[in-house]
This record gives C-alpha cells, sequence and structure tokens, in this order.
C-alpha cells in the first residue's frame, strides 16, 4: 500500500549508479530503509534530486510500505519544510549533524513515536530559525529531551537538598554517589533549568561559558550511554565542541 507520511532523513548511501539507499525516521513508521532510484543521474529531470536525502532534510513522502520487508520504496518525496540556514551555515549545520547522529545512536527499534518524531522536526525548524545563542544550547536541550520521550528523563529537580544528580540513576539526590557519573553544584542546577524549559526561545536567556556547555555535553553523552544498550560514542561531539568554542 502506499502510504503518506513526514521524514526526516537520518543517512544516505549510494546504490549502484544512479540510486541511493537512505534511512529516514518517519511519522507514520519510524525508522525505515528505503530505495530511491534515478536520483544520481546526470539529466535535466535528476538534477538535484538527491539534495532531497541530505541528512537532517525534512521530507513529505508517499512510500510503499511491506512490514515483511527491510528495505521499502519510496514513489514521490518533496520539502516539508525548506531550510534557510542549517545546509549552509557551519555552526547550525554542525548542530543538526550531531542532533541527527544522536537520533541514530538512540534509537534501537523502528516502532513510531509520533511525539518523537515532532521534537526532532520542531528542534531543527528551531535550529534553523535561532538566533546563536539558542544555537549553541539547543543540542543540551534536545539530548535532555530526547531522553525524556525515550524513557529516562531525570527524576526530581535541583534544590538545597537535591543538589546533585545522579547520571546513572538518573535523578537528583542529596548525597554524591560513589561512582563517576554525576552532576553537582551548577552543573546540576543548569540540567534542571533545561529539563524544565517549555519553550524554545528559553534557550536565548542562558548563559553558558564554553567550559560549562562542554562539561555538559560530555556528561548528557555519558548519561545516555548509561541508559541505552550499545550506545557508542558520537563522532560528531567533538566537532561540534570545536565549532562551539
Amino acid at each position: 500500500m502506499i502510504h503518506s507520511t513526514k521524514g526526516i532523513v537520518l543517512r544516505t548511501v549510494k546504490y549502484g549508479d544512479t540510486s541511493v539507499i537512505t534511512t529516514v525516521y518517519t511519522e507514520l513508521f519510524g525508522i525505515q530503509s528505503y530505495l530511491v532510484k534515478g536520483v544520481r543521474q546526470s539529466t535535466k529531470t535528476s538534477a538535484g534530486k538527491a539534495g532531497y536525502f541530505q541528512p537532517s532534510a525534512l521530507l513529505d513522502m508517499e512510500v510503499y510500505h511491506n512490514e515483511l520487508k527491510q528495505l521499502q520504496f519510496v514513489k514521490e518525496y518533496r520539502w516539508s519544510y525548506l531550510y534557510e540556514h542549517v545546509l549552509s551555515d557551519v555552526v547550525k549545520h554542525s548542530v543538526a549533524m550531531y542532533m541527527i547522529e544522536l537520533v541514530q545512536h538512540s534509537l534501537k527499534q523502528p516502532e513510531a513515536n509520533p511525539e518523537l518524531f515532532y521534537l526532532i522536526e520542531d528542534s531543527l525548524k528551531q535550529l534553523d530559525k535561532g538566533n546563536e545563542t539558542l544555537t549553541a544550547n539547543l543540542p543540551l536541550y534536545f539530548v535532555l529531551h530526547l531522553a525524556s520521550e525515550l524513557g529516562f528523563r531525570p527524576q526530581g529537580k535541583f534544590g538545597k537538598d537535591t543538589a546533585v544528580l545522579d547520571l546513572q540513576e538518573g535523578v537528583f539526590v542529596n548525597t554524591l554517589p560513589q561512582h563517576p557519573y554525576f552532576l553537582d553544584g551548577q552543573m546540576a542546577e543548569l540540567t534542571s533549568q533545561l529539563i524544565d524549559l517549555s519553550f524554545y526561545n528559553e534557550l536565548e536567556n542562558l548563559k553558558l561559558n564554553r567550559s560549562a556547555r562542554r562539561a555538559l555535553l560530555e556528561s548528557y553523552q555519558n548519561y545516555m550511554a548509561l541508559h541505552i544498550a550499545d550506545f557508542g560514542e558520537l563522532k560528531t561531539l567533538a566537532i561540534l565542541q570545536e565549532i562551539l568554542s
């Protein structure tokens, strides 16, 4: 059957002489792999079509879907949202690639999760429109809210008697744990603030220096790795830290 769905491109590889296989996080079916034929042909009708399948691209798609097959087919595709800055601005593009790799490492099953899809979609759109401060803080916001959608939101909040975030247990506590995976003091307080943010524009008011942002990004990668089996290391993290410095 043919279905209409939104999709966020995660990864694309060449296939044969003229085609690609693209991995897409779809609104209807979760992660799916699609064969897209003819987009790399050097003809007038195919010129530029491969650009639709760059990682982070937001698409409206008509797809064939068969639950029994691992490789699906795309019938039609068009932009769902056309970026103004993400694909051309070095900083915004680096943030987008970090977010996309984070999603790939975090999602182990193909099942659909519309709320998670909307988080990724909205975050990429806000990245495209946001100012410099929002852009720099968005990766921190995104990883914490991704964790929430995946079911391991840090519990509790920072306070006088809960000034330590135990990353292994995922909870704010009042004493240092016996393991090295924790945040305390200002880092725990900032994390609590990021978790509680409801609107993207609030990121514009969160002032962080380079060292704080670097430390939080590393700690949040540890947090994801502690709660997701075979999470691995993010190749884009070092690039992002350098770009945001």
